[in-house]
């Protein structure tokens, strides 16, 4: 295949090898006939033949594998997004998810939060570790800053705490459909197969029965959309209707945002956020 725009794996990898200084990375300096790096100083950085990269270029040779694209993403230092625009360019298809822990999130993510005033919404990991909420949300679900780190978990909660308990109407349901939600969310995460999974799910099989059994079950579902009710101590029988957002570029998060399902609920609420603090 010619090198031109009929190649666009070939076009990006040049494109992205240009942006790079040689001298930042270790190579020779003085002059080049174009900038960044060359191509053998790139399959160097990757690990692989320099004849085999420059046939990728070229359009030549077939599929790479995923090791290699992940050699030449690292070699050329791409962010994330542009690891798996180099996936799809050079496989047609995202690579496969890598689990990271997450202890918080971002001040952006925060203030987006803090703006959803009437709108309970918190951010949670892979793993259903809540870290980030709003105040609408401490007031209506749970006050997550009164708790410590490892007891911000929703499972733990649901599972471990009859005040949450007791909070959910048709807590069966509910709990059946948390659990569903959380092992789809582990596996498209990269997470199912980490020792960070099998530890909490061991630890939620000797709290609680009624988890090993669901867990057993092996139901999957999307989060998604739905309607929760809630018993609240002040504000009383509430109905929310939930919606779950992705976290772009970061999927091992995930965000759900609460609204109320009637406009008798959305007065109930903002009579709730509009009280003093007690």
């Amino acid at each position: 295949m010619a090198e031109n725009g009929a190649n666009p794996l070939g076009t990006y990898l040049r494109d992205r090898r240009t942006r790079l200084d040689p001298a930042a990375l270790g190579f020779a300096g003085g002059r080049r006939r174009t900038p960044g790096l060359r191509r053998e100083e790139v399959a160097s950085r990757a690990n692989i033949s320099p004849t085999w990269y420059t046939w990728l270029e070229q359009g030549r040779g077939g599929a790479p594998s995923a090791d290699v694209l992940d050699r030449i993403a690292n070699g050329l230092m791409l962010t994330e997004p542009e690891r798996e625009h180099l996936y799809m360019l050079g496989l047609g298809r995202p690579p496969e998810a890598r689990y990271r822990p997450v202890d918080g999130i971002s001040p952006r993510l925060q203030r987006l939060l803090d703006a959803m005033t009437l709108s309970p919404a918190i951010i949670k990991t892979a793993m259903w570790d809540v870290v980030g909420w709003n105040r609408a949300a401490a007031l209506l679900l749970t006050d997550y800053s009164r708790l410590p780190r490892e007891g911000r978990n929703i499972l733990r909660l649901m599972f471990g705490s009859d005040h949450v308990r007791a909070r959910n109407e048709d807590w069966d349901s509910i709990a059946r459909f948390v659990v569903a939600a959380f092992r789809a969310d582990v596996a498209r995460a990269g997470a199912n197969n980490s020792a960070a999974a099998a530890e909490l799910i061991a630890e939620l099989s000797r709290l609680s029965p009624e988890f090993e059994a669901l867990w057993q079950d092996n139901d999957v579902v999307a989060h998604g959309e739905g309607v929760k009710r809630i018993h609240h101590p002040v504000a009383g029988l509430l109905a929310m209707e939930f919606s779950s957002f992705a976290v772009e570029g970061r999927p091992e998060l995930g965000m759900i945002v609460y609204n109320p399902a009637t406009p008798a609920d959305a007065e109930r609420l903002r009579a709730l956020l509009d009280a003093p603090p007690a």
